[in-house]
């Protein structure tokens, strides 16, 4: 088994204060950064570039290429794969993508994939599906999923993803539950998923971790991170 972590950020298009949101994303030292609303527009790959930078991580895949979702990773990653979806356009409404990647840590091989579902009940639905899918497609015995899913785990599209995956926080539940909003976090709409071969060793929102602090937490983003550890078999 080899201990990996994750974590899952919406980091609001790094539209707040970004220092903060690196001085979070380091505290946590995450070996993989599942990001949703990555800048998409002008000069999007220097921005995510110089977060990567100043949070001691390099760029994996996504941004504007996935449609915001992206993922980060430090250098223990090996990367074996990566490919960036967009998801059908409804018109009138937000492109969604999914940002995935296959890497190696050592012995273990993980599929992993970032996303932000839609804020339409049956537009998300069908994005569960399309998640659960893509994941099956990756080809791995092990994967990880996390984003924003703009929904409650009472939902029926995040309903359907726990059903066929590990919801982490339900499993080892460690830290603060709620996620969003800025002011007043209680609603816990961003969650990290794992396959069932995964040990989830913990999992939440890292509250009173060593280098986090409230004002930052705050600064950052108008949502809290979610942070797991896990233990991945060896491939």
């Amino acid at each position: 088994m080899v201990p990996v972590k994750v974590l899952s950020y919406n980091i609001r298009s790094m539209r707040d204060d970004t220092a903060a949101l690196a001085r979070v994303i380091s505290a946590c030292a995450p070996d993989l950064v599942l990001i949703q609303e990555a800048p998409i527009f002008f000069r999007w790959r220097k921005k995510l570039a110089r977060l990567a930078s100043a949070s001691g991580l390099v760029i994996l895949t996504g941004g504007g290429t996935a449609a915001g979702p992206a993922i980060l990773c430090n250098l223990r990653a090996t990367v074996e794969r990566t490919e960036d979806v967009l998801l059908p356009l409804t018109p009138g409404r937000h492109r969604r993508g999914f940002a995935t990647a296959v890497v190696r840590f050592g012995a273990a091989r993980l599929g992993v994939l970032s996303c932000h579902l839609s804020l339409h009940n049956d537009e998300r639905y069908d994005q569960a599906g399309m998640l659960l899918d893509r994941l099956a497609g990756l080809g791995v015995d092990h994967a990880v999923a996390g984003g924003d899913l703009n929904e409650r785990p009472t939902g029926p599209a995040f309903a359907r993803i726990a059903d066929g995956l590990q919801d982490c926080w339900a499993t080892s539940p460690t830290g603060g539950e709620h996620t969003w909003t800025r002011t007043e976090p209680h609603q816990r709409i961003d969650a990290i998923f794992a396959t069932k071969g995964i040990e989830v060793l913990g999992c939440g929102v890292p509250l009173g971790l060593p280098g986090i602090t409230e004002t930052d937490l705050r600064a950052a983003t108008d949502h809290l991170p979610v942070l797991a550890t896990l233990r991945v078999p060896a491939s």
